[in-house]
């Protein structure tokens, strides 16, 4: 792991097209903006692991499918 110190308005560049720029720090949060373009994907280490578990269970089988309402047509 690469561990760098940064300050408000600074950046970092990750290959040719990403870049991270540190917007806010205050108290124990650091806000981050990060450009990057449109095809790559950038979640929430949280919001990852619970897409992950997701498909994990979706390819399993361990899933209950929505029901679908009666067609009062």
């Amino acid at each position: 792991m690469l561990t760098i110190s940064r300050r408000q308005g600074e950046r970092i560049l990750i290959g040719d097209d990403i870049v991270v720029e540190i917007v806010e720090v205050s108290g124990g949060s650091v806000r981050l903006g990060i450009t990057a373009p449109k095809e790559r994907r950038i979640y929430r280490e949280e919001l990852w692991e619970q897409i992950k578990r997701e498909n994990e269970a979706a390819a399993q089988g361990d899933f209950t499918a929505p029901v679908q309402p009666p067609d009062r047509g």
